[in-house]
C-alpha cells in the first residue's frame, strides 16, 4: 500500500494525466504484490467498462450536444423565463431551473455550464447582476448534474452493483433541496443589490398569460427530452441505455421541428460526444486497475477495520468519511474521486448499516460539489474560460454557494429517511 501511495503522489506531481495516474499506480501496486498478476491487467481493463449501464454515458453525451447545438436549451430559457421573469431577480432563479432541465439531460456538470455561460450571462449583466456572482451561481449550478441520469450516479451504480433506477430516484429530493438552498443565496443577493427584472425593450418583467402559453407550446418538444430521460429511467419503462437512445431521437426531432439544426454539423457532435465518452470510459478502465491491486491487497477490509476500530459511533464513521471525501473532492477529478474511493468506502458504509443507496447519493454529490471547491474546482475553471471571467474573483463569489451545497450533503448523510422516501414512494 506504501508503494501505491508513494507512486500516486508521484505520478500526480509529475503532471502526468489521471487516466494514466491511476493505471500506473495499479500497475506499480501488482508488481509490489506479485508481478505474475501483471497478466491480467488487460483483463481488468476490459472488465471495467464490460458494463452494459455504461453504454447509456455515451447516449446522454450525445443528446446534450444535439441539444446544445439545434438550440433548444434556449426555447427552454424561455419558457422558465416567461414563468419567473416577473418575480424580482427572477433570472437568477430562472438560472436555477434551467440548469435543473438541462442536468437532466446532460448528466454532465461541464456541459450545463459551458451552455449557461453562453445564454445566461448577457442576459443577467442587463439585469444588474455582476459578472462574478453570474459565474458563480453557473458554476454551482453545474452540481445539479447529479439530477437523473447523471454520468456520476451510473459509474457509482456500476462500483456497487446497486440499481441504477434507485439510485435515480433517490437522487430527486437532495437536488431539490439544493436547487432552494441555492435560491437562497440568490435570493439575498437580489435584495441586497436591488437587482430588477427588465424584459427585451428594457421595461419592468410583468407576466404575460398569452406569452406563457406561446412559450410552453413552442417547448413541448424541447420539453420531451428531458420527460424521456427522466420519467423513462425512474420509471423502468426504459433501461437507462435505451432512455439515452430515445432522448437522441427525442433531441434530433426537436432541432429539426425548429429547424436550428444542421445537420452537416451531425458528423462534428458525433465525434466531439465520442471524444468526451471516451474520456470518461478511459478513466473508468484505468481506475479499475487500481481498484483491482487494492482488492487483491484487501485495502478496503483494512481500512474498514482500523476506521471501525476506532469508534462504534456510527455518527462519528460518517463525519470521518465525509471529511475525507471533502479532501479528496477538493484535490481530485470526480470520476477519479469515485473509481478509488468508493471500493473503499463502501464496505464501511455497509458494515454501519448505511445503505448503499443512500451511501452512492452523499457520495457522489460529495464528488459533485467538490467540482466547485477550490483549489481543484473543475467547474470554475470551465466557467471562468467560457465566461472570461478571473477565476480569482469566482473563487470569491463561489463561498456561498459551496458552503450550502456541503451543508445540505453532510446533513443529507444524517436523514436516511429524506433520501430513501422516493424510491420507497415508488416502491423500490
Amino acid at each position: 500500500m506504501v508503494i501505491a501511495l508513494i507512486a500516486f503522489v508521484v505520478f500526480l506531481l509529475l503532471g502526468m494525466p489521471i487516466p494514466f495516474v491511476l493505471g500506473s499506480t495499479g500497475i506499480a501496486h501488482i508488481i509490489n504484490i506479485d508481478p505474475n498478476l501483471l497478466s491480467v491487467v488487460p483483463q481488468r481493463i476490459f472488465a471495467g467498462i464490460n458494463s452494459s449501464s455504461l453504454s447509456a454515458i455515451p447516449f446522454f453525451i450525445i443528446a446534450g450536444e444535439l441539444m446544445g447545438e439545434s438550440g433548444v436549451s434556449n426555447r427552454l430559457l424561455q419558457l422558465v423565463r416567461d414563468l419567473i421573469g416577473w418575480v424580482k431577480g427572477g433570472l437568477g432563479y430562472a438560472t436555477l431551473i434551467i440548469a435543473g432541465i438541462l442536468s437532466s439531460v446532460l448528466g454532465s456538470p461541464n456541459a450545463v455550464s459551458s451552455i449557461l455561460c453562453k445564454t445566461m450571462i448577457p442576459d443577467m449583466k442587463k439585469d444588474g447582476y455582476n459578472e462574478e456572482f453570474t459565474g458563480a451561481l453557473i458554476a454551482a449550478s453545474g452540481v445539479l448534474a447529479i439530477i437523473p441520469p447523471s454520468s456520476a450516479l451510473v459509474i457509482y451504480s456500476v462500483i456497487a452493483s446497486t440499481s441504477i433506477q434507485k439510485m435515480y430516484s433517490s437522487a430527486v429530493v437532495p437536488s431539490l433541496i439544493i436547487m432552494v438552498g441555492y435560491g437562497l443565496v440568490v435570493y439575498f443577493y437580489v435584495r441586497k443589490n436591488d437587482i430588477k427584472t427588465i424584459d427585451e425593450t428594457g421595461e419592468p418583467y410583468r407576466f404575460d398569460v398569452k406569452k406563457a402559453g406561446k412559450s410552453f407550446v413552442s417547448a413541448i418538444p424541447a420539453l420531451l427530452v428531458p420527460t424521456i430521460m427522466v420519467g423513462g429511467s425512474m420509471s423502468g419503462i426504459f433501461t437507462p441505455t435505451e432512455a439515452g437512445a430515445i432522448s437522441c431521437v427525442a433531441a434530433l426531432l426537436a432541432g429539426l421541428i425548429y429547424r436550428t439544426l444542421d445537420l452537416k454539423k451531425v458528423p462534428q457532435m458525433l465525434g466531439s460526444a465520442a471524444a468526451s465518452s471516451a474520456v470518461i470510459l478511459f478513466i473508468i478502465a484505468m481506475g479499475n486497475i487500481l481498484g483491482y491491486s487494492m482488492a487483491v491487497d484487501k485495502i478496503p477490509q483494512l481500512m474498514s477495520g482500523a476506521i471501525l476500530g476506532l469508534t462504534a459511533s456510527k455518527e462519528i464513521i460518517i463525519l470521518l468519511m465525509l471529511l475525507v471525501l471533502i479532501v479528496v473532492g477538493c484535490l481530485m477529478e470526480s470520476t477519479a474521486g469515485i473509481m478509488i474511493f468508493a471500493p473503499v468506502m463502501i464496505p464501511i458504509a455497509t458494515a454501519i448499516g448505511m445503505d448503499p443507496i443512500h451511501f452512492g447519493i452523499v457520495f457522489t454529490l460529495m464528488m459533485t460539489v467538490a467540482l466547485i471547491t477550490p483549489p481543484v474546482g473543475m467547474l470554475l475553471f470551465v466557467t471562468s474560460n467560457v465566461g472570461n471571467i478571473p477565476i480569482g474573483k469566482l473563487f470569491k463569489r463561489i463561498l456561498p454557494f459551496a458552503l450550502v451545497a456541503l451543508a445540505i450533503t453532510m446533513s443529507l448523510a444524517y436523514l436516511e429517511d429524506l433520501v430513501m422516501f422516493v424510491p420507497r414512494l415508488m416502491g423500490y
